[in-house]
């Protein structure tokens, strides 16, 4: 079959890296979207009680708290990893090094995972070899079985193993919490999304993994500090060497899968991209040119000309298309300084974006409490649809590495718009067609509006969506956020032939 929505090996732009070997995509994959922290939680939880000494563990992660507890009552996510190293099962990760927690950032939580799991025999190592002010971004786990690869199984989406993810269908948040802005209350409802994914697409998933753990530069810039931090933590200063591989999976289902990356351009540059790679800017802006009569899009910010020009180039090319964003209230944190910055990059937006058929979604519970939308979906015609660690801005797309799975199946992209549809609109049978269902989007949230207008007489309307409107900013706040929201919120680290020609 002629997958024409994908990336070829020459698109991607990217020759070094080993996942195009045997195809630019992969065939007979079986794909199931896990909706909700719990429900991924769960699932990685049976599947990690399934493992054998001899069997091994790969994750990446961005934030990873060791006493997240995996479902109500049970084990955590390090006691769980540590009881699987000890038993031997061989365990390794790449975390984020990341900045300190007095900057809102995860560097003591990521480093007392990765402690607690090389104490118990596994190998963790925080990766901080990115550009600076960037970040390791990807989220993904890699299960092997040493004598049952049908078994396999990974795990690639927005879901990090963190305190404030496990949230299920009923958005009363995580009893774990994370700090988070005061509007989404002492436990912030949380709506996510991940992949569990089986068949051939795994290998291509654990390439991406061996590709970062086998890059022979430095672990983290060899400052006298860092290098007491890694020695006191007893964090290893170098990767040691991965086993042979064992071969890919057989095929599990009727999916084709592409895997899509971010990586950013650098000096030195990383081996396996030593321009970068922006496969998944491209695959996305080929998806728009191509779309006709849905954009349906789930994600955390939102912003940069780069995604908003795309989508305009679309909305000009074809009359019938509409675009549904879903898209959080408030940013997480809206301080003095952090929240001006991200609202300014948000309006900008949708400013551009200003047309009769675009509309633009935020999410409550039933108890009025905003649910912070942290999932990164996007589904175009029913027919290709990505779910990853990649946000709609233009971090994701040039700075931060990420990692996605793009999918072409109409029917797959169809069941998950009708499950996210059903959720946000409380309704078992949602119009599904792209514009009936659009003006029923703006019905629910018109009628949720309204009763919040008139001071909420009568029973709550039935729906979980609002219109969205984000804070203006002050006079004075217009004078320095759009700055900082260009070159440190939203960086752009294409290289300077690419920022010229506004390419990827």
């Amino acid at each position: 079959m002629t997958h024409e929505w994908f990336l070829t090996p020459g698109e991607r732009g990217n020759p070094a890296t080993d996942i195009d070997a045997d195809g630019a995509w992969t065939e007979g994959n079986l794909v199931r979207p896990l909706v909700h922290g719990a429900t991924y939680f769960q699932h990685l939880y049976d599947e990690l009680c399934a493992l054998r000494p001899g069997d091994r563990v790969y994750f990446t992660d961005w934030r990873g708290d060791p006493d997240e507890v995996l479902y109500d009552g049970g084990p955590s996510i390090g006691e769980v990893l540590c009881d699987l190293a000890r038993s031997g099962v061989e365990v390794r990760a790449l975390l984020w090094r990341s900045h300190s927690d007095r900057l809102s950032f995860n560097a003591q939580q990521n480093q007392h995972l990765g402690t607690e799991l090389n104490e118990a025999g596994g190998e963790v190592l925080l990766d901080q070899r990115v550009r600076r002010l960037a970040s390791h971004h990807q989220k993904l786990f890699v299960i092997r079985h040493h004598d049952d690869p049908a078994a396999d199984v990974a795990f690639v989406g927005g879901i990090d193993l963190c305190h404030g993810r496990r949230d299920d269908k009923r958005h009363q948040g995580d009893p774990q919490t994370a700090p988070m802005d005061p509007r989404y209350g002492d436990r912030a409802p949380w709506h996510d999304l991940t992949l569990e994914v089986r068949g051939p697409v795994v290998g291509d998933l654990l390439r991406c993994f061996v590709e970062r753990w086998d890059d022979p530069h430095p672990l983290d810039r060899r400052t006298p500090y860092r290098m007491l931090v890694q020695r006191l933590a007893r964090m290893p200063r170098r990767p040691g060497n991965l086993p042979e591989a064992f071969p890919d999976p057989p095929p599990a289902g009727p999916h084709a899968v592409q895997v899509l990356r971010t990586y950013a351009h650098k000096h030195p540059g990383f081996p396996f991209a030593p321009d970068g790679e922006r496969s998944i800017a491209r695959a996305y802006l080929k998806a728009f040119g191509r779309a006709q009569r849905l954009i349906y899009v789930e994600d955390q910010y939102l912003w940069s000309d780069a995604v908003t020009e795309g989508l305009h180039a679309a909305l000009q090319r074809s009359p019938d298309l509409r675009i549904i964003a879903v898209v959080p209230r408030y940013p997480d944190q809206d301080g003095r300084v952090s929240g001006p910055p991200a609202r300014h990059a948000q309006l900008d937006a949708l400013r551009r974006l200003d047309s009769d058929r675009v509309a633009i979604y935020d999410l409550e519970n039933e108890n009025g409490v905003p649910i912070y939308v942290h999932a990164k979906v996007c589904i175009v015609d029913d027919r290709w649809m990505t779910c990853g660690s990649d946000n709609f801005n233009r971090r994701s797309w040039t700075n931060d590495s990420e990692l996605t799975c793009a999918i072409d199946s109409p029917e797959l992209a169809r069941s998950l718009r009708h499950e996210l549809w059903s959720e946000h609109l409380c309704t078992e049978s949602p119009d599904l067609d792209p514009h009936t269902g659009f003006a029923q989007w703006k019905s629910v949230a018109a009628s949720l509006d309204q009763w919040y207008a008139g001071n909420r007489q009568g029973p709550r309307p039935q729906g979980r969506i609002r219109a969205h409107h984000p804070q203006p900013l002050t006079r004075t706040q217009s004078l320095w956020a759009p700055w900082l929201a260009r070159h440190l919120y939203d960086p752009d680290a294409r290289p300077r032939a690419a920022r010229r020609q506004n390419s990827f």
